[in-house]
């Protein structure tokens, strides 16, 4: 079918899928069930395996993914030249995959990690296991060419990330004009949080100085100034004192601080913020979805929408696993009560 033709489709199809989906006011259906045999049941149409309850959970987080992967993957291969950001938004597994690979391989494991199947989508050749090498030969990121060693771990990762940030803000350069300045402004500010984010982290939980985490954040360009698209907002926080509300109530993202009391000490809550803005991104993406009909970028929103479904899913497996209450499950979803009680 043509492109116009294909897009009608694909974006029926996937309002349909959303409809039954665990989001907005249907997620807190994911948080009602008591056992990991009735998320299952919740979950999926063929019986409950009989295996124990740590393997269940398991089972029940990689399924949810290879289904929504599967399902992403059905939507875009409508399209007989599917558009690069969409093809991008893929590459995260394949290096999140390349991810596990190597610290598998770096601990002496024989048998291959699970792996996030992206189908004829993927640039890795994950039959060579477990010659490293082998697998990321010929692809954007032969240069993971050995086993790191654990010290060296860390590096990998953060070069995988910086270069996934990269070809994914190359595909949003190759958007139509229209989707082009829609992109920017999403995937731009993803980015910035994420950047945002990771200082928090590490002011707060590894006391790291502003000079060492510099390194670690994701940059446009190399001048790497507080006008950087991607880095900007997290150079301008560095040197914040976290224990310091006055040092935060004037910051350009204060809406997601954590509450402060007159006259108790008060500390900055990376996890809280996360949640706030994670909260902000899903409900954006949602907006985005329905305001954009059959357009490339109601692709990329419902991809987005389905991520946060599958980290709630994943949320709800583990604390079923470990009998956590369905209220701090919730909380650490970053689902709010009174979406709940709607």
């Amino acid at each position: 079918m043509d492109r116009s033709a294909a897009s009608a489709y694909v974006y029926a199809k996937a309002g349909g899928m959303l409809a039954k989906s665990f989001v907005g006011t249907r997620a807190t259906k994911l948080f009602s069930v008591k056992s990991l045999r009735e998320l299952y049941t919740l979950l999926f149409d063929d019986a409950v395996p009989a295996i124990p309850e740590v393997l269940l959970a398991k089972e029940v987080e990689n399924r949810a993914e290879r289904q929504f992967l599967s399902d992403y993957i059905s939507l875009i291969k409508n399209y007989s030249h599917p558009s690069p950001i969409l093809i991008a938004l893929l590459r995260f597994y394949d290096y999140d995959n390349l991810k596990e690979i190597g610290t598998a391989l770096s601990l002496g494991e024989k048998n291959i990690p699970v792996i996030a199947d992206v189908q004829d989508f993927s640039v890795l050749n994950y039959k060579a296991w477990p010659n490293i090498q082998k697998i990321t030969e010929n692809s954007p990121v032969s240069w993971y060419n050995k086993v790191p060693a654990i010290t060296e771990q860390q590096n990998f990762d953060t070069r995988l990330d910086a270069q996934y940030i990269h070809e994914l803000w190359n595909a949003v350069s190759r958007l139509s004009a229209d989707d082009r300045k829609i992109a920017e402004t999403v995937v731009g500010k993803e980015i910035s949080v994420r950047n945002i984010l990771w200082v928090l982290r590490l002011k707060v939980f590894y006391k790291m100085k502003g000079e060492d985490i510099v390194e670690k954040l994701a940059f446009a360009s190399e001048k790497h100034t507080k006008r950087d698209n991607f880095a900007g907002e997290a150079l301008k926080i560095l040197d914040k004192e976290v224990d310091s509300w006055d040092a935060w109530k004037d910051w350009k993202y204060s809406q997601h601080l954590n509450p402060h009391e007159e006259g108790v000490i008060w500390e900055l809550d990376p996890t809280w913020v996360e949640k706030s803005f994670n909260r902000e991104i899903v409900s954006h993406f949602m907006r985005l979805f329905h305001k954009n009909p059959m357009s490339v970028m109601s692709l990329v929103a419902w991809f987005k929408i389905k991520q946060n479904e599958l980290d709630c899913i994943r949320t709800v497996a583990e604390g079923l696993r470990l009998d956590v209450e369905s209220d701090k499950m919730m909380d650490v979803a970053g689902i709010e009560k009174s979406i709940a009680s709607r």
